[in-house]
């Protein structure tokens, strides 16, 4: 079994114990240059080699994607889940994450490596765990992170050796504090007996303003770089997008909360109510004030909150991978599960876009790349479908 999930209810609270001391440190993704395509030879805007570029943290760097759906199979592939399996009980996330694993996480099929051909090159300089001090450049209050330059300074490199035409940007989560929102939800589930929502609540509202100034500040920062590069703003795009709900509403939850099949079974250990705030309150709260701050800086916005409807850790309209139900874009999980004793890997992939899910983000960004520059979508999934099926909608 994976994680806490094979406690009995008489051992939860020391499971729980290892829970929070490992933080749930669910960061949110970025970082360094994976290319593809031509070459990084000296460019100016509108030539030499196209580029898309990801900018953030988690959500957007590849976090989780070593996974492909969810299994209870701790051995061998995991029933075909983990794409880091080699042989017997070897495993090398590095084939996954290349040379940051168990740092900013990097996934090969990471949002902008996934979108296929808008570019010649995608470059990933998103980072998990990254707020938003580490998107500026660092003559403008950027901090470094993980041995890394602040993002917009390597940004800056790569506009001057690329034509960069896409700048994807995911940031804000780790500034209103996911990881630690999460971590209280799921130990008032499994020891409390209480809601998170409305302290949560309280928290995220104060924290709103100011965070979205900072995301703000983050796109001013990828102007001001873009302009020191000699580009317009009119020959590329920024594509500021929002944050999928991993959880499913209480009522869509395949596991009742009456018992401890949520915790040993699903790794979603939350209340229906606290699901429903969170699907239904918290997402489309973050949302609707990044469509603000993209409507207010003149950027694109790529609304995500029901791009995994159905697809949720735990939802009715999806299923976990068994011997007998192999892994599928169709079928599977979307997002990674919680596996707080990290039984099967590193905790900080927990509640991210797994393998499917990030296929379906590049999907939904090379639609945005098609509309134009100040639109604003919503991209949703075809129930029974796989990333082909992503297709985009007026955001809400």
């Amino acid at each position: 079994m994976i994680g806490f999930r094979n406690v009995s209810k008489g051992r939860t609270g020391s499971r729980v114990r290892r829970l929070a001391g490992a933080a749930l440190v669910l960061p949110l993704t970025a970082a360094a240059l994976v290319t593809g395509g031509a070459g990084t030879s000296a460019a100016s805007p509108g030539n030499g080699p196209t580029a898309v570029v990801s900018l953030g943290d988690s959500y957007i760097s590849g976090e989780a994607g070593r996974w492909k759906g969810n299994s209870l199979t701790n051995g061998g592939s995991r029933n075909g889940t983990d794409r880091a399996w080699i042989s017997g009980s070897s495993y090398d996330p590095s084939r996954v994450y290349g040379t940051t694993v168990g740092g900013c996480h990097r996934s090969d099929s990471a949002e902008v490596r996934s979108a296929g051909p808008i570019a010649d090159v995608a470059v990933n300089l998103a980072c998990s765990g990254a707020v938003s001090e580490n998107v500026f450049r660092a003559s403008n209050g950027g901090v470094p992170f993980k041995g890394e330059a602040p993002q917009a300074d390597q940004l800056a490199a790569v506009a001057a050796s690329h034509d960069v035409k896409v700048i994807a940007l995911s940031i804000g989560g780790n500034d209103l504090g996911f990881a630690d929102i999460i971590v209280d939800c799921a130990l008032d589930f499994v020891l409390w007996g209480s809601y998170c929502n409305d302290d949560q609540q309280e928290v995220v509202d104060g924290k709103m303003d100011a965070v979205m100034a900072k995301v703000g500040k983050s796109v001013d920062e990828i102007r001001a770089v873009m302009r020191g590069a000699g580009y317009a703003d009119s020959s590329y795009r920024v594509v500021l997008q929002s944050y999928p709900s991993p959880i499913p509403r209480g009522a869509e939850n395949r596991y009742p909360q009456s018992d401890w099949s949520r915790l040993n079974s699903g790794g979603c250990p939350f209340w229906n109510r606290d699901s429903d705030w969170a699907r239904d309150a918290l997402v489309p709260q973050i949302s609707d004030r990044l469509r603000a701050v993209a409507t207010a800086k003149g950027v694109q916005f790529l609304d995500l909150r029901d791009m995994m409807q159905g697809r949720e850790v735990c939802a009715k309209a999806s299923r976990q991978v068994t011997s007998s139900s192999a892994a599928s874009a169709r079928t599977s999980e979307w997002a990674r599960w919680i596996d707080s004793s990290e039984t099967q890997s590193l905790i900080q992939e927990s509640m991210h876009p797994n393998h499917f899910g990030q296929l379906a983000l590049g999907r939904c960004l090379a639609l945005a790349a098609a509309r134009p520059a100040t639109s604003r979508d919503s991209c949703r999934n075809t129930a029974g479908g796989d990333q082909s099926g992503m297709y985009l909608t007026l955001a809400p």
